[in-house]
């Protein structure tokens, strides 16, 4: 049995790294909730091969399936991918999995966070979501990490961005909201994202991506690139239904300083059209009483920054849009010693997230 850890990282002396740090691998999840993808969820599962098999160039990959779904994985994914079984409501590893954290002596241990299906009972996105509940557990029992219960507080990964270096962004629409932790004020909040991540610095900003399904996560905003240097999803078109929201984004970033003090470079990427569902594939969704509807009439949001920082490699969304080239041109001057990988994602943006959505690191020790 996996060592339960009854004190928080910050007293231990680990933290979170940055994810442009060194990994040991990467997790996913398998998609086939019929209600969330369409199609029976076969397109997003050719995007999930994609996606790993761009991913295991530069370092291991794990996906969890469901027995039902083991064969059909196996067969469809890479031989050098491991497939375990490992059940889930759905797909998004980056908020269902664990938060790793390491110390300075070569040890990883594994934050097992609340999960709600963001939202809760009322406004969560699928019900139910017990199994998620059990992922994290799971994945450190695989590896033998010892486990810090933080079950009482929802968070989920998308929900923040760190440079390992004690800094931490997130948004108040998100964290704050009172279907999270509605029990919990702005400090008590604060407190515990410094216990358990060791972060001295929280830039709160207002808002995420309007239309944002999961209320806000900052992973379709913003990056830390490294230490000190974010990349921001942009648009200079005043008539944006993003527009607003990233101006309002910048300017907070602009007048901040990070936890050492530092001003923040701010790299602008400007986004591709946003996606919608055609009629046919939202007919092809089932429906679920407890379920998001996906109607061909919902733009869902787009980024390239909903990317994944990997071993020497960056693999970033690619939309079959124009300004795919463009993108794809300032990921390679921002990661001069990485290689950059597009791989098209517009399936995962019609389900709800994107590439960094559906990924974890597990950080090398």
């Amino acid at each position: 049995m996996v060592t339960l850890l009854h004190s928080t990282p910050t007293q231990d002396g680990f933290r979170m790294p940055g994810e442009f740090e060194p990994h040991t691998g990467t997790w996913l999840l398998w998609p086939m909730r019929t209600d969330t993808w369409h199609s029976g969820a076969k397109p997003a599962q050719q995007t999930f091969v994609n996606v790993a098999s761009a991913i295991s160039q530069f370092e291991p990959v794990t996906i969890g399936v469901h027995a039902n779904q083991f064969e059909n994985a196996r067969n469809l994914l890479p031989d050098n991918i491991r497939v375990v079984e490992l059940s889930s409501n759905d797909a998004w590893m980056r908020d269902i999995g664990p938060t790793f954290v390491k110390n300075d002596q070569g040890e990883v241990r594994g934050i097992d966070w609340g999960f709600n299906a963001w939202g809760g009972l009322e406004e969560g996105l699928y019900f139910p979501w017990d199994l998620d509940m059990q992922v994290p557990q799971k994945v450190l029992e695989m590896e033998q990490i010892p486990r810090y219960d933080a079950t009482d507080f929802v968070m989920e990964g998308g929900a923040i961005a760190v440079d390992g270096e004690g800094t931490l962004i997130t948004t108040e629409e998100c964290l704050l909201n009172p279907n999270r932790n509605p029990h919990l004020s702005k400090h008590t909040i604060e407190q515990r994202l410094k216990d358990y991540l060791n972060i001295d610095k929280i830039i709160w900003l207002k808002h995420g991506m309007v239309g944002d399904e999961t209320n806000g996560h900052v992973d379709e905003v913003v990056f830390f690139v490294r230490p000190g240097e974010i990349a921001l999803s942009w648009t200079d078109d005043p008539s944006h239904p993003q527009y607003s929201v990233l101006q309002e984004a910048y300017h907070k970033l602009a007048d901040s300083t990070d936890a050492k003090g530092r001003r923040l470079t701010i790299h602008k990427v400007t986004l591709p059209e946003q996606a919608t569902l055609r009629p046919e594939e939202s007919k092809q969704i089932d429906f679920a009483r407890d379920s998001f509807d996906r109607l061909s009439s919902i733009t869902f949001v787009s980024t390239y920054i909903n990317c994944y920082l990997c071993n020497g490699g960056v693999i970033m969304p690619a939309f079959n849009d124009p300004q795919d080239e463009e993108a794809k041109a300032i990921f390679k001057d921002l990661f001069p010693n990485r290689e950059i990988v597009q791989v098209y994602s517009r399936e995962l943006s019609v389900g709800g997230g994107n590439i960094h959505c559906i990924t974890q690191q597990q950080p090398r020790p």
